[in-house]
C-alpha cells in the first residue's frame, strides 16, 4: 500500500497564510460601505490635524470632528478650525423653534430650520443622505448660515419628516459621520396638544392681519393668540398622551447609539443655565444666549383649556393627573 504523501512544513504555512488572507479579503469586502467611508473620514480628519499644528483634539474627539470643503467658498482662513455636526430631534410644538433661535445667537453655530419640512427632501434614504451630505459639507444655504467660521452645523428634524420611518438608515449616518444628536422634547405633553390644537387654528382663521404665524416677536401677537382657548377631546386624551409618551420613548431608542444629550424645554424655561449644558455638548466657547421669541401660552394650564373641567376629569387618578399640577409661569 502506497505512504499518505506527507507535504513540506513549509508548503503548509504557505497554504495557511493564503487562507487568511482571503478570509480577511472576503470580509472586508463584506463590510458596509459606511466601514470604509467612516475610515476615510477619519483618515482626512488626521491628515488635516497633522497640519494644522495649533489646533489640539484630543483623541477621543477625533471622530466627532471635521474640517469641511465646501464646494462654492473656500474655508482656506478657518482651515484649521474643526467642525461638529448637530441635529436637533424634536416634535411639533415643543419649543424647537425657540430653542433653535437661542443656538443661531451664538457667533460659532449655524442651525438651518427644519429642512425635512419638504415632502421632496426625504422621499427616500437616499434623498436623505444627499441632504445630510450637503449641510454638513457647509453647501446649504439659509438665513442662519453664517461663515465659513462655524464651529458647530446643524438644523431641526422633527419626529415626523422621514426620522422615524427611516430610523435605522439615519442612525448608521449618524455613527459615521459622528453626529450629535440633541433631543427637545417637552416633559408637560398635555401643553404640547394644547399648542398644537392652537396652531392649527391659528393656521385656518389667521388673526394676525391674515397672516400664520408659528411663533411671534411681540407681546401684542401673543396676546391676540392667546385668546383662543381649544377645546380638548376628553374621551381620548389618556390615549393621546400615551401615545406621545411613546413616541417620544421610542425616538430615543433609535439614536441611542450615537452621542446625544436630552434637553427639556421646561427645564430650559425655567433655569437658562441649562444651555451651558448643550454648550458643552458640542465643544463651543460659553456665551449668553438670546431669543426675540415672545412666548404664547402663559399662566396656568387650565387656564388655556375652553373645557376645562372635563380634561381635570378625564384625567384624575391616571398618571396623568400630574400634567395639571407640574406646571411653570
Amino acid at each position: 500500500m502506497e505512504k499518505p504523501r506527507k507535504f513540506p512544513l513549509l508548503l503548509r504555512m504557505v497554504v495557511l497564510l493564503l487562507s487568511m488572507v482571503s478570509g480577511v479579503y472576503i470580509f472586508s469586502i463584506c463590510m458596509e460601505p459606511m466601514t470604509y467611508f467612516r475610515s476615510s473620514d477619519l483618515l482626512r480628519t488626521r491628515m488635516v490635524l497633522n497640519s494644522c499644528p495649533n489646533t489640539k483634539i484630543h483623541s477621543s474627539e477625533i471622530p466627532y470632528i471635521h474640517f469641511p470643503s465646501p464646494r462654492n467658498y473656500s474655508r482656506q482662513e478657518c482651515a484649521c478650525n474643526p467642525v461638529r455636526l448637530f441635529a436637533i430631534i424634536s416634535m411639533q410644538r415643543s419649543g424647537s423653534g425657540w430653542f433653535e433661535t437661542l443656538l443661531n445667537s451664538h457667533e460659532n453655530v449655524s442651525s438651518n430650520g427644519e429642512i425635512f419640512g419638504a415632502r421632496d427632501r426625504r422621499v427616500n434614504i437616499s434623498a436623505i443622505y444627499n441632504i445630510l451630505d450637503q449641510v454638513y459639507n457647509l453647501d446649504w444655504y439659509s438665513s442662519s448660515s453664517k461663515n465659513e467660521c462655524s464651529a458647530a452645523v446643524g438644523f431641526k428634524w422633527m419626529l415626523n419628516q422621514g426620522l422615524t420611518e427611516y430610523h435605522e438608515g439615519i442612525a448608521k449616518y449618524f455613527r459615521k459621520r459622528g453626529v450629535h444628536a440633541i433631543y427637545l422634547f417637552r416633559r408637560n405633553h398635555l401643553r404640547r396638544m394644547i399648542s398644537l390644537l392652537a396652531n392649527a387654528y391659528d393656521k385656518e382663521t389667521k388673526p394676525l392681519n391674515g397672516t400664520h404665524k408659528s411663533h411671534v416677536y411681540s407681546p401684542r401677537e401673543a396676546h391676540v393668540l392667546a385668546r383662543y382657548k381649544p377645546s380638548l377631546n376628553a374621551t381620548r386624551l389618556v390615549r393621546e398622551l400615551m401615545k406621545a409618551e411613546q413616541k417620544t420613548a421610542r425616538a430615543l431608542e433609535y439614536f441611542k447609539s450615537s452621542r446625544s444629550i436630552v434637553v427639556y424645554y421646561e427645564d430650559i424655561v425655567r433655569n437658562r443655565t441649562k444651555l451651558i449644558e448643550v454648550l458643552d455638548f458640542l465643544k463651543l466657547p460659553h456665551r449668553k444666549l438670546r431669543s426675540n421669541q415672545v412666548k404664547i401660552h402663559t399662566g396656568s394650564l387650565l387656564t388655556q383649556i375652553e373645557n376645562a373641567a372635563d380634561v381635570e376629569r378625564a384625567l384624575k387618578g391616571t398618571t396623568y393627573e400630574r400634567y395639571l399640577h407640574s406646571d411653570y409661569q
